[in-house]
């Protein structure tokens, strides 16, 4: 009978080490403000922050309540291209990134 302890790397049982790791997604970041901050006519009012949700780093973007549409566009077309380079960004600093456009 095998220990608790006797897990192999890549065992589907054991517990993944990038979990308890800080991940970095400053291209992510920079991305995501410099994007937002060219859309708004409001630039002061534009702000990233970040935390880690599930594996993920969740970025949430504030911005002025004039530039809401904006960001957003029509039928969510700008919020999902957006979401789409912030991805790629993200993918470039090995972490998976999504976007929360919050009121």
């Amino acid at each position: 009978m095998s220990e608790v302890n006797d897990y192999v790397d890549g065992d589907i049982n054991a517990v993944d080490s990038y979990q308890d790791e800080e991940v970095s997604a400053d291209t992510a970041v920079t991305t995501l403000e410099y994007i937002a901050q060219s859309l708004c006519d409001d630039k002061d009012a534009v702000s990233v922050s970040t935390s880690a949700r599930s594996g993920k780093v969740v970025l949430s973007l504030q911005v002025g309540g004039d530039d809401m549409g904006r960001i957003i566009g029509r039928r969510g077309r700008t919020a999902q291209a957006i979401r789409a380079l912030v991805a790629a960004a993200g993918a470039r600093d090995g972490v998976t990134t999504s976007v929360d456009i919050v009121d």
